[in-house]
């Protein structure tokens, strides 16, 4: 989805439930620190899709 509007994403494993967004090496998006996983959309909103 993210590579059809132009967007190169790559998924990278973390430990303990961790889920990051990294966007040109700036964390924009952080399970650990809002307590929940993104919403619709949300990732793609984040990173300017």
């Amino acid at each position: 989805m993210l590579r059809e509007r132009g967007i190169d994403a790559t998924a990278t494993p973390g430990g303990k439930g961790q889920f990051d967004v990294v966007r040109d090496g700036e964390l924009v998006f952080s399970k650990h620190a809002v307590g929940r996983f993104p919403g619709e959309g949300e990732i793609e909103r984040l990173v300017g899709a």
